[in-house]
């Protein structure tokens, strides 16, 4: 079902499906992001921070919650324009073989002063396995109207 800006209502939440995080995923992210540091890519090294063992990327953990949200049917054919901003926090490690999944809460929208979208900011929370809050914060993004609701 196709869903719009006037369709989003604040206070509506929704919880994305699972997805464990594989070594692949780090060592893919490391490729593409040329980020090879190595509490990602040693384990040698890793063992001797605070972690004692490899973590995930921070931006591979916010990549994941993008990505998680459009596995939410509710959520997977609103009509976006354009991603305006994040504001988002970081406060646990994903490790290797962690199941992440994300909770969206539609925070508040407003009209634009182009008839034809609004701007709808989503409360967005990563949680583990274990029900920990990995990252949370803000999603800013541009919807578009309905046709014809903006007349």
């Amino acid at each position: 079902m196709e869903r719009y800006y006037e369709d989003l209502q604040v206070g509506e939440e929704y919880v994305s499906p699972g997805r464990t995080v594989t070594e692949t995923d780090v060592v893919n992210f490391a490729c593409f992001s040329a980020d090879w540091f190595s509490v990602h890519t040693d384990e040698e090294y890793a063992k001797k921070t605070q972690y004692k063992t490899r973590i995930a990327h921070g931006l591979m953990g916010l990549a994941l919650t993008d990505g998680l949200k459009i596995r939410i049917p509710e959520l997977a054919n609103v009509h976006n324009i354009a991603t305006i901003y994040w504001n988002y926090n970081f406060r646990k490690p994903i490790f290797i073989g962690d199941t992440v999944r994300v909770k969206i809460t539609i925070k508040n929208k407003r009209e634009t002063k182009k008839t034809d979208q609004g701007l709808v900011v989503d409360g967005v929370t990563m949680l583990n396995q274990r029900d920990e809050v990995i990252g949370e914060g803000e999603h800013g993004l541009l919807i578009l109207r309905r046709p014809g609701s903006n007349k």
